[in-house]
């Protein structure tokens, strides 16, 4: 699944995700009524009152969440549909859609009116009193479907109130731009009208991960929706055309403008992202940074009137089409790109446009099948938005076999004294590669060993193992089943669909703890596995589901350290394979092969997987690519930051000491052999002396 490539730019490559595909074309298979497989799952529960679709970009939500809304409207006797979209450009992808011509038994019709994304004006407070009386009136009538932005909605439910959305459904496209922190207006009104209970509610996602780490939903809220999921690993193995698709993040120095061309290949149909103004790697001159990208390119031979695309003639003699989306000196011009960039008429023309240039634009929503690298300069923090970026390019399209995803970064030199910046980037590109990794991978059902072989799943040529840890797959919904000894299992409803449903958003939490990604990787020789696996990893999940018991929040634990170290463990196997030169031989299989080899040859057990660093696999990786310099003095760095037990430390030690007992009939011994038993007895002590410490604070206070 990985495979470490050379750095166009330099000598120092941060790990690149890389993936084969099946091709199996199921993706684009439609049933009878005209459904992809998504949308069937997804249709098979249209009649839930509270829906959330995660599924990735191009999977067909929008049409998915129409075959649902007409249902609701014609069987399920509500009264509306209102579809919400984070911002107009989204809206023309609930445009009229004649479905009875593909079998489905009625067809998506918005009246011209009623798609407010269209209405002239931007969403704000002036303009937003006109669109909330558009609402109020469409309320009154009897049309059914209303298009609208979520700025919209949320003016309009704050003047009409959540009783006028009684017996309608309400459905959230982008749901991921909604916070349960109450600052959110637009979840605190999706928390009111789950409580009023009156409205029925589609929510819809290609990443439900949000870059600033508040909750989608908060858990009670969430509990209520039924989910459907949909991996990008099911969609990418079920393509036709689309055969690979690799990630990479590249460090470089000098300026971006200079850099960039090592890696921006005009043969390619590729969408450039530069960095926003207060980036480090911007030149503080977007539309100089245009130009010198463009001059790089080849000759400028002018702009296309029709079009406004910019006409560039490469040293070959080929014409290249760009459009800048950059430059916003010129409104009408504006319009004109993004107009010719949306024209129906030239959706399957892959000639139309060779490379798009933008700045904020051109993530979500965007539309373009030919894409097949997208560029992007400067890191960017949230998950989402790199999820975002990466579906851009992860069409299919006939002819177009492989797609990549490339990430600039600046990086200073290595005898600089200050290389904090860098690190900072540097830890947040490796969390963002491996938090890819986890989200291409593939959905793991783990059980404990002998739960028994689960009806679709294929366990290799010789069956169901009794008495071994097995691993099984099923092909039709792209699920492991692997294995473990001794694995705890979740207990109430809540932690089962965290454990199936959600592992990649407390994976998120754990791969974005700086803490944690400076120690896994750089701090490897004074910090022990468990201190990752179980005392960290342990924190989060206690922070993000107090409520639940403890048996469950050890379920969740270790459920979750399973799924990222089953994918690494693989990944290190998959290296090796590569290194003995069976890479190709492997092909799509790779993956499946690696976690067999991982799972098979040790006998998987819960204490050896919490016995592995979780980041072992990027450390193989970075520790030949980077230069040796620097990365002593990123580990000296952070040795030297190094603290001792933190009374919440002791007390975690201290509580898995209590288990150690439990399990062996005696305490942990500071003079084991076992330095994570050598650690558990650490913390018992550590934790005398701060209960010594509160005691004496205590009697002081006392004695006057």
């Amino acid at each position: 699944m990985s495979k470490h490539t050379g750095n166009p730019t330099n000598t120092y490559t941060v790990p690149s995700v890389s993936i084969k595909t099946a091709h199996t074309g199921a993706s684009n298979k439609a049933n009878e009524l005209g459904m992809r497989t998504m949308q069937e799952r997804a249709y098979a529960k249209r009649g839930e009152q509270y829906l959330l679709i995660k599924s990735p970009p191009a999977s067909g939500k929008s049409r998915a969440l129409m075959f649902i809304a007409l249902d609701k409207l014609n069987n399920q006797g509500l009264k509306q549909a209102i579809v919400v979209v984070p911002e107009r450009s989204i809206g023309s992808s609930f445009a009229d859609e004649p479905l009875t011509q593909f079998g489905f038994y009625w067809d998506w019709q918005v009246a011209p009116q009623w798609n407010l994304c269209n209405a002239p004006g931007a969403d704000d407070t002036k303009v937003a009193k006109s669109k909330v009386d558009a609402v109020r009136k469409f309320l009154s009538s009897d049309d059914k479907v209303l298009v609208c932005t979520h700025a919209t909605f949320r003016f309009a439910v704050d003047e009409l109130g959540i009783q006028s959305f009684d017996d309608r459904l309400i459905a959230i496209d982008e749901f991921h731009h909604v916070s349960s922190n109450p600052d959110s207006i637009l979840g605190s009104q999706l928390t009111a009208l789950i409580a009023r209970d009156k409205a029925h509610v589609v929510a819809m996602t290609g990443s439900y991960f949000r870059g600033d780490s508040e909750a989608v939903l908060s858990p009670g809220d969430e509990s209520k929706f039924e989910t459907v999921t949909y991996t990008y690993y099911e969609q990418l193995n079920g393509y036709t055309w689309l055969k690979s698709l690799d990630l990479g993040y590249f460090f470089y120095t000098g300026p971006y403008v200079d850099a960039i061309h090592k890696v921006l290949d005009p043969s390619l149909k590729t969408i450039v992202h530069i960095p926003n103004v207060n980036a480090r790697e911007s030149l503080k001159d977007k539309q100089r940074e245009v130009e010198e990208i463009m001059h790089g390119l080849g000759e400028w031979k002018g702009v296309d009137p029709t079009t406004g695309f910019h006409l560039i003639e490469t040293p070959e003699g080929r014409t290249l089409k760009l459009a800048d989306l950059v430059d916003d000196s010129d409104a009408s011009q504006r319009t004109k790109v993004l107009s010719s960039l949306k024209d129906p008429a030239h959706k399957n023309n892959r000639s139309h446009i060779d490379i798009i240039i933008a700045l904020g634009m051109a993530k979500e929503g965007f539309d373009w099948i030919w894409c097949e690298h997208a560029l992007t300069v400067g890191y960017r923090s949230s998950l989402t938005e790199i999820v975002q970026i990466i579906g851009r390019a992860t069409r299919d399209a006939q002819g177009k076999t492989s797609a990549r995803f490339t990430n600039l970064i600046a990086e200073p030199a290595a005898d600089q004294s200050l290389v904090t910046e860098a690190v900072n980037d540097m830890l947040k590109a490796i969390s963002a590669s491996l938090l890819m990794e986890q989200v291409l991978a593939p959905r793991y059902e783990f059980t404990p060993k002998d739960a028994g072989p689960k009806d679709g799943f294929d366990y290799g040529p010789d069956g169901y193992q009794t008495g071994h840890t097995n691993v099984g797959v099923n092909e039709a919904t792209g699920q492991y089943h692997v294995e473990i000894n001794g694995l705890t299992t979740p207990e109430s409803k809540e932690a089962t669909r965290i454990c199936k449903e959600d592992l990649n958003e407390v994976i998120t939490t754990f791969l974005q703890d700086k803490t944690t990604l400076e120690q896994g990787l750089f701090d490897k020789e004074n910090v022990l596995p468990q201190e990752l696996t179980q005392l960290r990893m342990g924190k989060i999940v206690r922070e993000r589901y107090p409520d639940l018991s403890d048996e469950d929040q050890e379920a969740i634990r270790q459920h979750a350290i399973a799924a990222m170290n089953v994918t690494q463990q693989a990944k290190l196997e998959i290296s090796k394979a590569s290194a003995n030169g069976d890479d190709e031989q492997q092909g799509s299989t790779a993956l499946l092969d690696g976690v067999r080899k991982f799972v098979n040859v040790r006998e998987l057990d819960i204490e050896l997987v919490d016995a592995i660093n979780p980041f072992e696999a990027a450390y193989a990786v970075l520790s030949k690519s980077m230069d040796e310099k620097l990365l002593r003095q990123v580990q000296a760095a952070i040795e030297s930051k190094k603290a001792n037990i933190t009374e919440e430390e002791a007390r975690d030690l201290a509580k898995r000491a209590l288990e150690f007992k439990k399990e062996r009939g005696r305490l942990p011994d500071l003079q084991s052999a076992d330095a994570w038993e050598r650690r558990l007895a650490d913390g018992v002590a550590a934790l005398a002396r701060y209960v010594a410490q509160a005691k004496a604070a205590e009697a002081k206070k006392n004695n006057g």
